[in-house]
Order: C-alpha cells, then sequence, then structure tokens
C-alpha cells in the first residue's frame, strides 16, 4: 500500500472522516506538518498492521509494505532527506515501512546512507533506465556497507518506483509537436513507456544476480524490486489495463488506482508479458532517437516535473491543515 500528499489532502479536505482527529491533534500540535504527520502516524501504523501477517507470511519476497514519503520539498538537499527519512522510520516503528525517496541525483546518496542504517527505503519518482540503475546501484552499495559492519541485512527490503504511463504522456506530446515523420508518429504513439519498463526488468535482472550480489543475498539481501506505479491510462484511446497487461513477470510489484484495479478484474488478462519483444523494446528507442526525441531530456522534463507537482501536493495539504486549524480557533 502506498500513502502520498494527494491521497491525504483529498481524504481531509473532501470528506469527514479526519474531522474529528485533526481537531484533537490541532489542540496540541500548531504546526501544519507536524499535525499533519501526526495524523498521518496513524494512519500509517495501523495499515502496517493490518498488513503485518502478509509481511511475515512472504517474508521470503518481503510482501505486505506500506509507504509514506519524506517531504518533497526536500527532494534536492541529501541531508535533509536523510535525517527525515530516519525520523519517519522511527515515528512509525513498524518493520514493514518503506520511506519514499525520490530517486534523484541528491536522492541517491540518502538511498545508500538510509539503506546502510537499516531504513527500508522505496525508491520514487524514478523515469529513466540510468537513474533507475543508479538507484539500484546506491541500494547495493547501502547493503554492502551494511554487511561489512556486521549488520543484519534480513528485513532491509527496497523497490524501485517506475513511473509508467506519464512516459507515453509526455512522449506523445512531443510526438504531437513534431514537424514531418506523419508515417511513424503513429507507430511510436504509445510504445515508449511499456519499452522503458520492460528494459528496466532486465537492468534489475542483471544487477540483482552474479557472484557480487550472491554473496549479499546469502547474508540475508533482498533485491530492490521494479514496482509500475503510475498504471492508470491517461489516453483514452488506450486499452485501460494496457500498463498492467503488459508489464507482469516474476518478482515485481503493479500500484494500480481503484478504477484500474476494478477494470482489470473486469477484463484484465494475466500473462507473464514483461519479456516479451525485447528487441522490440530496443528498437522503439531507436526509432523515438531516429526522429529527433531526446530521451534524456523527457526523462529529466518528467523528473523534475514530477518533484514539483509532489512539493505543489504537499503545500496544498498543510494549506488544509492550516484552513481547518483556523477554523478551530475561529469556534
Amino acid at each position: 500500500m502506498t500513502s502520498n500528499p494527494t491521497i491525504f489532502h483529498g481524504a481531509i479536505a473532501e470528506g469527514a472522516e479526519y474531522g474529528e482527529q485533526l481537531r484533537e491533534v490541532l489542540r496540541t500540535e500548531p504546526d501544519p506538518k507536524e499535525a499533519f504527520l501526526a495524523l498521518a502516524r496513524r494512519d500509517i501504523q495501523a495499515a502496517c498492521d493490518l498488513l503485518e501477517p502478509v509481511y511475515y507470511r512472504e517474508r521470503a519476497i518481503a510482501d505486505g509494505w506500506v509507504s509514506l514519503e519524506v517531504d518533497p520539498r526536500l527532494a534536492h538537499d541529501t541531508d535533509a532527506t536523510i535525517e527525515e527519512a530516519t525520523r519517519l522510520h522511527d515515528l512509525i516503528d513498524r518493520p514493514n515501512l518503506f520511506v519514499k525517496i525520490p530517486g534523484t541525483e541528491a536522492g541517491l546518496p540518502a538511498i545508500e546512507e538510509c539503506t546502510a542504517r537499516g531504513i527500508p527505503i522505496n525508491v520514487t519518482l524514478l523515469f529513466s533506465l540510468q537513474r533507475h540503475r543508479a538507484a539500484a546501484e546506491a541500494y547495493i552499495r547501502g547493503l554492502r556497507r551494511r554487511h561489512e559492519a556486521g549488520h543484519e541485512l534480513r528485513g532491509v527490503a527496497s523497490v524501485a518506483s517506475y513511473f509508467v504511463s506519464r512516459v507515453d504522456t509526455e512522449a506523445d506530446r512531443r510526438l504531437d509537436a513534431l514537424d514531418g515523420h506523419d508515417d511513424v508518429k503513429g507507430e511510436l504513439k504509445g510504445t515508449l513507456a511499456i519499452a522503458n519498463a520492460k528494459l528496466a526488468y532486465q537492468s534489475y535482472k542483471e544487477l540483482f544476480s552474479g557472484p557480487g550480489w550472491d554473496e549479499l543475498a546469502a547474508a540475508g539481501g533482498t533485491a530492490q524490486r521494479c514496482l509500475w506505479a503510475s498504471t492508470s491510462v491517461k489516453d483514452p484511446a488506450y486499452r485501460d489495463v494496457r500498463y498492467v497487461e503488459q508489464l507482469i513477470g516474476p518478482q515485481t510489484v503493479s500500484t494500480m488506482p481503484p478504477d484500474t484495479v476494478d477494470a482489470f478484474l473486469d477484463h484484465g488478462h494475466v500473462a507473464n508479458t514483461l519479456e516479451n519483444e525485447l528487441d522490440a523494446a530496443h528498437r522503439t528507442f531507436d526509432r523515438f532517437a531516429g526522429v529527433g526525441i531526446d530521451y534524456d531530456d523527457l526523462t529529466a522534463t518528467l523528473e523534475r516535473e514530477g518533484v514539483d507537482k509532489f512539493a505543489a501536493s504537499f503545500e496544498k495539504l498543510l494549506d488544509e491543515v492550516r484552513h481547518q486549524s483556523e477554523q478551530l480557533a475561529g469556534a
């Protein structure tokens, strides 16, 4: 299960479920961020407790996790991210908590350090193959440091949250803006995101195998699994479960919003599809380069916009808490 500021904002602003809890917290905690964390702590702990039997039953593949993200306004501050991640880990105090750290350049050393400290990490906002690989390498370095220091590796897990549909949204927008190449635009639209995820999975298989990894695995280390995020379809012209159906494979996680879950239960097809047509995935990258679309610029734009959107959502959440606090003060 995952949480983010947008989800919490909707629950607090649009429903009555949190009214009494929030009023209770605000009576003793005037700071909006601290009030939010006090509220979130109850939910996240309850979710962790609910999934705890799954966590212990499925320990071999490390399921049953709940994610809580570091303040996204810290995405470009390594030291502040490490401090906040450590604080959240201690605040929730549950073995099956993932702390979400964005896979920015500043986030990479934070991922390594937090892993070395024994904090399970969900690396979020991954869009590019290069950044995904760097996040996996940071996790491995953290595990190695922890192992060499004589600490337990079992229970220190990680997932790499690879955002899928947003890649097609941006790629399709750039295709539409191209002059010429009308003969291939239609063929390329809606193809980059799935190709991107398929090749990320190949990188995962490469990094988490071989003698170096086998030593860590023997000591209790678990591979950083690929997690497919942003699986809802943004373009209504596409099949509504395409980002689920085409990315099914061993030791992966697919996160879906409720509408996508319902759609997949209704008409989704289950098959091992993740390693189908890998040659075609490589050709897709070549074809995008051939029409002049810069993959590195595209994914850098998505990362930058993703951090900005997360930070804006967090500010909006804090504004709602301030609003409720002011209402309470005036009551």
